[in-house]
């Protein structure tokens, strides 16, 4: 394992040295030790790496994210995930707002709550929380999922496209255009799949699906006041 204390060595060097690392490197697991809250820790990664925070995080850790799988072991600020393409993120802590803004793949765990915008603009990424999530989470979501175990605050998947919501708990509101689905055989396989792969243990029977109710696609006059 490789270590890195980010109190004495810096967020530049620290970026650096990640980005430095290919496919074939055999520098694969790191170590990130102090840092005390610190913004945009290990951004712009493309390798199979896997970085280890030992601690919370401030704005943007793992943005853009491609191929690693970093761990915090703490809870994470604003916007972490941001813009990722794949690979894998996971908070031992709570999570604040837009977590997983516009991801495109890859998947994100949270073991404890997500404020509010979690998964805004969500393009193709999979969220998995297993605490609760804040108001207007996966505001004009557009693809990939967003999987709640406990309670949704207001406005979920306010004016989304398709993009897919299974809440475990109570939602306290819909968004514009977002309603209960039905729930059939495909998605409770997903969602024993995803869970699996989130660690988390749940009955996929005891979630309601939601999602979009298609009115908002296409510009309409009856529909002017939900716009």
């Amino acid at each position: 394992m490789q270590s890195f204390d980010l109190e004495t060595e810096g967020l530049r060097a620290l970026n650096k040295t990640l980005h430095a690392q290919a496919e074939t490197t055999n520098q694969t697991v790191w170590e990130i030790t102090n840092p005390k809250g610190s913004h945009a820790i290990a951004v712009g990664l493309d390798a199979p790496i896997e970085v280890n925070v030992k601690g919370s995080t401030g704005y943007y850790c793992a943005g853009m994210n491609k191929q690693a799988t970093v761990h915090i072991h703490g809870s994470a600020g604003p916007g972490t995930g941001e813009n990722m393409m794949s690979g894998k993120i996971i908070i031992e802590g709570d999570a604040s707002q837009y977590l997983g803004a516009t991801a495109h793949g890859g998947l994100i765990v949270v073991k404890g709550n997500a404020s509010s915008r979690c998964g805004i603009s969500m393009k193709g990424v999979n969220i998995v929380v297993q605490g609760n999530i804040g108001h207007m989470s996966a505001f004009m979501g557009q693809s990939g999922n967003l999987v709640v175990l406990g309670d949704a605050g207001d406005a979920l998947g306010d004016s989304c496209y398709e993009a897919r919501f299974f809440v475990r708990g109570a939602v306290k509101s819909l968004g514009a255009d977002c309603e209960k689905k039905e729930m059939r055989p495909e998605h409770i396989e997903f969602l024993k799949d995803i869970l699996a792969e989130a660690g988390m243990e749940a009955k996929p029977e005891e979630f309601t699906r939601y999602g979009s109710a298609r009115n908002l696609y296409n510009f309409d006059v009856d529909n002017a006041g939900a716009y």
